[in-house]
């Protein structure tokens, strides 16, 4: 059991990489990048981080406090995108409306 622990985390990290080495590539296209595979590397990246997280040992509901206070700290230090676009709020009112 632990050694298949192991190599689903060994394969999540994988894939993690591998969907951050895509969304360079689509991001290099600039203008011409399709915006559904943009949309399916981002939801990647999202889903195989929650389950590497829960992995190890980090339970969903952890991970998304998480996000919550750092998005909070963010608010509150002014980070660029909330500072010029609100980004953080806007993404704090969508998750608390979950």
């Amino acid at each position: 059991d632990i050694t298949k622990n192991i190599r689903i985390i060994e394969f999540l990290k994988s894939e993690l990489l591998t969907s951050v080495a895509s969304l360079y590539q689509i991001l290099l296209k600039g203008a011409k990048a399709n915006r559904d595979a943009l949309l399916d590397i981002l939801a990647n990246l999202i889903m195989v981080t929650y389950m590497l997280g829960k992995r190890l040992g980090i339970t969903y509901a952890v991970i998304d406090s998480k996000i919550m206070d750092k998005i909070k700290i963010g608010m509150l230090e002014e980070h660029e995108t909330e500072k010029w676009y609100g980004d953080l709020s806007d993404l704090s009112d969508y998750l608390h409306k979950r």
